[in-house]
């Protein structure tokens, strides 16, 4: 009786924190969740092994689950420290992410995937525009002529992984965020061939990605020796045909990404296309926080993803700053609703539990039973840009 009475009691006070997340100011929001965040990271990094990175939480077994530097998401956390550390001043977080890019700098001149600008960008990206340390710009560099020998003129995009049983020459559309570094660097100083890549790739995915409803395919498998497509597939998704959710997030981040940088409005107009998919569709929840697929067959009860959310939000008040009036609005609006819903007890942690992470209840990729219902490291960096976005941009 005594248990039932402690879960009906935390349950009135979820209610009414969510009650109060839901109502209060956003700046008042913002700031809480920056102090939150903060105090959450001190508690994971005193977990975390001096060489490794944070993954996810096992919540199970209780453990935190770590990376070598190698692994795509190395990137996250040192990022998320220095976004941390630009909104607190905090020595000791500053520290942290100094300490955690001293493992990192090795990865600057890996070839062998595309995920350079999520490991390497969001990192030392994250902290050159904070510190100007010009050692960080020349890791940002290197790490930008790796990232481009992937390119391959014959389809005229970055193969994202390497051949193997399953793909000839697969792009996904997650490739579309690393553009990121190739366009930084080419308008910082670097070789021009960086943003002709990034716009060869980013018009082919446009091109070969995308269905008439402004949803993306996963996967584009292509034939190098024609330099036609081969397959158009899923290998995070629900199916081929389906809308993978985080899919569709990076490809609003990335479009509104390249229409930053080029101007281009094409690009423009293809994020909005987008996003107008995305704000409409039938199975996006009341909260903003999506499925894991669009068309998940045991929608509602399929899991939600925080990631998908998080990216969303962000990309979503950066294209806010490029239309105007009610458009402009509705974007602006979404993204606070997700932010709110990211910031309540259903999905922001208590402080010094889920392992330090900040949120909880994101997919890595259910069809590979992998990484499903957890904290992931890029969920966090996505929440805290996205809401280093809105206080910058909209308070």
């Amino acid at each position: 009786m005594k248990q039932i009475s402690l879960i009906i009691l935390n349950f009135l006070l979820a209610l009414i924190t969510f009650g109060q997340t839901s109502q209060q100011p956003m700046k008042q929001l913002i700031k809480e969740d920056l102090h939150f965040a903060a105090q959450q990271y001190k508690f994971l990094m005193r977990q975390l092994p001096p060489d490794r990175m944070p993954r996810t939480y096992d919540s199970a077994k209780k453990e935190l689950v770590t990376s070598n530097t190698r692994w795509w998401c190395s990137g996250f956390y040192p990022g998320t420290l220095w976004m941390l550390y630009a909104a607190t001043k905090d020595s000791v977080i500053k520290k942290e992410a100094e300490r955690r890019l001293t493992i990192l700098e090795k990865e600057k001149s890996y070839t062998g995937s595309h995920d350079q600008g999520f490991k390497m960008f969001c990192s030392f990206g994250t902290a050159y525009q904070i510190t100007k340390d010009p050692a960080y710009k020349e890791v940002i560099f290197a790490a930008a002529a790796a990232l481009s020998t992937r390119y391959r003129p014959a389809i005229e995009s970055i193969q994202s992984w390497d051949s193997n049983k399953n793909f000839k020459c697969p792009v996904i559309i997650d490739n579309m965020m690393n553009l990121e570094l190739l366009e930084w660097v080419s308008k910082h100083g670097g070789d021009n061939k960086f943003n002709q890549i990034a716009v060869s790739h980013a018009n082919t995915t446009m091109k070969n990605h995308y269905r008439p409803d402004y949803s993306s395919y996963h996967v584009v498998d292509y034939d190098l020796a024609t330099g036609t497509v081969s397959r158009k597939l899923t290998h995070q998704g629900y199916a081929d045909e389906s809308a993978w959710a985080r899919g569709q997030a990076w490809g609003l981040y990335g479009f509104t990404m390249m229409y930053r940088f080029t101007k281009d409005t094409s690009y423009l107009s293809q994020a909005r296309n987008i996003a107008g998919f995305l704000l409409h569709h039938p199975n996006l929840p009341a909260d903003k926080i999506p499925y894991w697929d669009f068309n998940a067959p045991d929608i509602p009860a399929a899991k939600r993803d925080a990631s998908a959310g998080a990216i969303m939000a962000s990309a979503l008040l950066e294209l806010a700053q490029y239309t105007k009036g009610k458009e402009s609005k509705t974007y602006i609006s979404v993204a606070e609703k997700i932010l709110r819903t990211l910031s309540s007890p259903q999905y922001r942690s208590p402080l010094g539990a889920n392992g330090g992470f900040l949120l909880e209840h994101s997919v890595g990729s259910i069809p590979q039973h992998s990484e499903v219902d957890v904290p992931l490291s890029y969920t966090d960096y996505y929440f805290v840009e996205a809401l280093t976005r809105y206080r910058k941009w909209y308070l």
